[in-house]
């Protein structure tokens, strides 16, 4: 009697073979037959503790990468690029939840929203978009909140807060506009939203739970420089922000600091001051209120940590951080440790200047995106619609003014 792969035990094909497919090839073994469907639906996604995976944006494309650590020496692998919709698309920004990916388009206004495991997308077009000489002025975030059904429930939030230096006679010199993308009704709605913070255009906020942080200070008008001292969260489930909550550190304009989230299960900040590198990371956390432990504290010595360095990687299991840097000639990540422990890797010449080097970790998720419903499409209120286009009056009125 011939065997074939499915008369293989159960446990052989979830643990040593479906676990080691590569992700691109997930959705076309799905469709094999009924039974490796059922089978890789069911099966739990596990965290390898000598693997960890991240994705990585590069040179406008996505790639998986993984750290694995061999006898205490951590080294990196490109496992290979990752196409949401062809070979031609170019990434601009993604950001991450919880295994879905949100990625802004580089030359299209619209978005997308996949699962890399199953490969599905979902195309979404905003409503308005501002990206003066080329540079996408909305900062973004993904986020979900449970329904009655205890369903895990997509919503996408943007939102423009631009500082103007107006000449006189104009006195508006703020502009604000918060709006979120509910999945399920396919419909926009506009926030009511007077920020007393500000957080940076080119701040990426991380997902944790839902949720989205970002790095933010307290707004002052009169001082348009932001020296980061807080951090704020957007909760998805009531669709408002939470108060500042404070970083463990004392900061100035020239420092260093971003966020990054450990396994999805906590929220981690890198400190960059004086040739000094701090990782601290959540020991509770909430929309309210946080609080942090020192995971890691090394002197980089020679080594040099770009200001603009906006992601970095923690895998907490091996007490290793990982920095990702660009310069005009090289990518690099810069692998920290303990006992001293530090090291470049260099990830080759960009071929795009203006690419950003963004980095996320990354756990396979079962989640099904939500498409939108065949029937007959929903309105917008007219409410909705008055505070839209009272909006893009505004947004057109000042754009004249942009430097």
């Amino acid at each position: 009697m011939t065997l074939t792969i499915s008369d293989l035990p159960r446990d052989l094909l979830e643990k040593e073979i479906f676990s080691r497919i590569p992700l691109k090839y997930v959705r076309a073994l799905r469709l094999t037959c009924k039974e490796w469907e059922t089978l890789i639906k069911s099966r739990s996604l596990t965290i390898d503790e000598e693997e960890s995976q991240m994705i990585v944006l590069m040179d406008y494309n996505l790639c998986l990468m993984s750290i694995s650590m061999n006898g205490g020496e951590p080294s990196t692998e490109i496992r290979g690029k990752l196409t949401c919709l062809d070979e031609q698309v170019k990434i601009s920004q993604f950001f991450h939840c919880e295994g879905l990916l949100l990625c802004i388009l580089k030359d299209d206004t619209k978005v997308v929203v996949w699962n890399p495991y199953w490969g599905q997308t979902r195309m979404i077009q905003p409503r308005f978009s501002h990206r003066p000489g080329g540079t996408d002025w909305i900062n973004y975030a993904l986020g979900y909140y449970e329904n009655n059904s205890k369903m895990k429930s997509c919503k996408f939030l943007r939102f423009l807060d631009y500082f103007y230096y107006i000449p006189a006679p104009t006195k508006e010199k703020i502009f604000f506009w918060y709006e979120i993308y509910d999945f399920d009704t396919g419909l926009w709605t506009t926030l009511d939203v007077t920020p007393h913070w500000r957080i940076r255009f080119d701040n990426y906020g991380v997902s944790l739970k839902g949720n989205t942080y970002w790095c933010a200070t307290e707004r002052n008008p009169a001082d348009p420089f932001l020296n980061v001292d807080h951090i704020i969260c957007f909760d998805f489930t009531s669709e408002r922000f939470g108060p500042l909550l404070p970083l463990p550190f004392r900061t100035t304009y020239y420092n260093l600091v971003t966020l990054s989230c450990v396994r999805e299960e906590k929220l981690a900040a890198l400190f960059c001051h004086d040739g000094i590198v701090e990782v601290w990371i959540t020991t509770n956390i909430e929309a309210n209120k946080v609080s942090w432990s020192k995971f890691l504290t090394f002197d980089v010595g020679d080594y040099r940590i770009s200001p603009c360095t906006d992601s970095f990687f923690i895998d907490d299991v091996n007490k290793v951080a990982m920095i990702f840097d660009k310069t005009w000639n090289c990518n690099t990540v810069t692998i920290i440790g303990e006992a001293g422990y530090v090291r470049d890797v260099d990830l080759g010449e960009p071929a795009h200047q203006n690419s950003l080097l963004l980095v996320c970790p990354y756990v396979p998720s079962l989640v099904q995106i939500k498409k939108p419903a065949r029937c007959k499409r929903k309105r917008q209120s007219s409410l909705e619609n008055h505070q839209y286009k009272r909006n893009m009056v505004r947004l057109v009125a000042l754009k004249k003014f942009e430097i």
